[in-house]
């Protein structure tokens, strides 16, 4: 059993599925262009929270946060009404959101650090200077951008500046990170991007052709090239290669230590699905594959399909009822190999010797 009803403490809540920007690597959009054809474009309101998360449930977690796998929080029509309904329930509560910071007007912004208080933080992507940022964060204006981050900081609000290192901005890390103490940032998280792994085709890349709405090449992505600004993990393939005789082999055997059942963290998609993670939501709606072809939508099948993870409908102690939570997604952990129903994703993210993700904040 990954966890019961009773046992949840965290949230990583998906408001939205929608955002303003397109960036490259996200798989909102493919390659920074067209739209994932795959999306609904799904988002949650204020009376959707209420309902799935009444303040019985929200006064058991720990932590809540906004992170999306396709969308921004900024993007959606309740974010700050639900933050706000959140912080009424529990006053200790921390709350989190990560975001581009490339909408909404300042005052948005400081009303929401009076909300998220003295206990919660907002992360800026900010993926280098004025002159770099839009890159990578592409349609993002960083005018507007930087005057949201400032009005949120003069605010009060803690606010924390995740950086995404990329060959086109590793010259300014240090000076971003001495702006970001400049003006009141509390953290500054250089990140050594895992985005160089290639998910598709379970491989490590060098570089990722950008596009933009029209299908015009923009940026060409580069891993940086200081060593000190790589990430290690995308090294190890060839060791773990060596090893395994192929990195497939080493996806077959690996033992799977499942981080959100030691947390006890579970996501909401904006759909309302109710999943273990980010990582085996993000893996339905995939630009390149076609919904319901995949190891996750198996699973979900052999449980009584889709619908029966749709907390809006259900609630979610009905959902967490579900045998997929009980024990199906952990037998599965223990099939022979990939083939035999071993989730992908499962080992890729939370494998024991491979893991590009946590691999970026070392």
């Amino acid at each position: 059993m990954i966890y019961k009803y009773e046992d949840v403490r965290a949230i990583h809540l998906e408001i939205t599925e929608k955002c303003q920007a397109a960036c490259p690597m996200c798989d909102r959009n493919i390659h920074g262009g067209k739209d994932n054809p795959n999306l609904g474009m799904h988002e949650l309101y204020l009376d959707d929270i209420k309902e799935m998360m009444p303040p019985e449930f929200v006064q058991q977690l720990e932590r809540i946060y906004m992170c999306g796998n396709f969308g921004d929080p900024i993007v959606a029509k309740d974010t700050l009404e639900v933050m706000q309904y959140f912080r009424s329930q529990k006053r200790e509560l921390t709350l989190g959101m990560n975001t581009n910071a490339g909408a909404k007007k300042p005052d948005w912004w400081r009303e929401l650090a009076k909300t998220l208080g003295n206990w919660s933080y907002v992360k800026f992507g900010f993926d280098g200077l004025k002159d770099t940022n839009h890159l990578y964060r592409q349609n993002v204006n960083w005018d507007i951008a930087w005057e949201n981050a400032l009005a949120f900081i003069d605010a009060g609000g803690k606010a924390h500046w995740d950086y995404l290192i990329f060959e086109h901005n590793e010259h300014q890390v240090e000076e971003a990170r001495e702006l970001s103490e400049k003006v009141g940032f509390k953290k500054f998280i250089p990140k050594k991007t895992g985005r160089f792994f290639s998910t598709m085709k379970q491989t490590k890349k060098n570089e990722h052709q950008a596009i933009n709405r029209k299908g015009s090449e923009t940026q060409l992505l580069q891993q940086p090239k200081e060593v000190k600004y790589q990430n290690k993990a995308l090294d190890k393939i060839k060791e773990i290669t060596d090893k395994h005789g192929s990195l497939e082999k080493y996806f077959d055997n690996v033992q799977i230590s499942c981080k959100v059942a030691a947390e006890k963290n579970m996501y909401i998609s904006a759909e309302g699905l109710v999943l273990p993670c980010c990582w085996v939501a993000g893996n339905m709606y995939k630009w390149w594959q076609k919904p319901g072809e995949n190891q996750v939508w198996e699973l979900l099948q052999q449980s009584g399909g889709k619908d029966e993870f749709n907390a809006k409908k259900h609630g979610i102690k009905y959902v967490l009822n579900n045998e997929y939570f009980s024990h199906r997604l952990v037998d599965s952990w223990n099939k022979p190999n990939t083939h035999a129903g071993k989730p992908m994703v499962c080992s890729q993210k939370c494998g024991k010797e491979f893991d590009a993700f946590a691999e970026q904040f070392k």
